[in-house]
């Protein structure tokens, strides 16, 4: 979840117009959390809470009606009908939100259930469910170590039908102006970064060079990364304290739950 949190925070500044350079400064006064934050929030205090995921989501999106960067316009339109109807989405929305259910249940079918739950109250289509429930399994594995890194490109083909490109070819989509929208663009692409990094820090500046949805591609990236390594401490700092007080509740509440079990 913080993983999630961190990437979406440092990508935010370059999802539009500015270009990453090698070696840029993670935080600058023009970072700040994304609808990203605020859904990882809300799925995980759903959880935390025992409420209803479509409640939970309802609730924290309104309760921040302008992120920076705004919202997606199906999510939008989905946020403001009356009766929160699913959208047949395939936006990578489903995927970017959906870490703390990988962290907060330890049963690899509830993983894949809870996931498909918190999409489809919102991305109904199988694209967007199927980005979810990816990223809560990866995140799952990695964390249990079930998989070892260097096994989850096979698991992810094999189990989710996803194929990784290379890191390059991401590169130069981004490079060439792409935005990638999409659960079948960005969750490989976000597995890619991981998996061709060392350690945490490299995850995320990964995701961020390959330009496009930047905060959404660094947000699944890193909350992968999580997983497998230690997040630096002053990277974790340095992100929280953009955060408001009720975020930070629920973020040391989840943690807390993690480590009750």
């Amino acid at each position: 979840m913080l993983g999630a949190i961190i990437g979406d925070i440092v990508g935010s500044r370059f999802e539009f117009d500015a270009v990453p350079e090698e070696g840029f400064e993670l935080f600058t006064d023009e970072c700040d959390f994304t609808d990203d934050t605020i859904c990882t929030v809300a799925i995980a205090d759903a959880i935390l809470k025992g409420r209803d995921y479509k409640d939970s989501l309802v609730e924290w999106c309104l309760r921040y009606p302008n992120p920076k960067g705004g919202y997606g316009n199906m999510f939008l339109k989905w946020l403001n009908e009356p009766n929160h109807a699913p959208q047949a989405s395939y936006g990578n929305g489903s995927a970017m939100r959906v870490s703390p259910v990988g962290w907060l249940f330890d049963d690899y079918n509830e993983v894949l259930q809870q996931a498909k739950m918190s999409a489809e109250v919102s991305h109904c289509h199988s694209e967007g469910i199927r980005g979810a429930q990816c990223v809560a399994t990866a995140i799952y594995w990695l964390r249990t170590t079930r998989l070892l890194k260097h096994e989850l490109a096979r698991a992810v083909s094999r189990n989710f039908k996803y194929q990784i490109p290379p890191l390059q070819d991401i590169f130069r989509i981004g490079g060439n102006g792409h935005f990638d929208a999409t659960c079948q663009e960005t969750v490989p692409y976000a597995l890619r970064c991981f998996l061709d990094a060392n350690n945490f820090e490299e995850t995320l500046r990964n995701a961020v060079m390959a330009r496009g949805d930047t905060d959404t591609k660094a947000a699944i990236a890193c909350s992968i990364a999580e997983a497998c390594y230690e997040i630096p401490d002053e990277i974790a700092d340095r992100a929280l304290e953009f955060l408001p007080v009720e975020m930070l509740t629920v973020v040391e509440q989840f943690c807390d739950r993690l480590y009750i079990k």
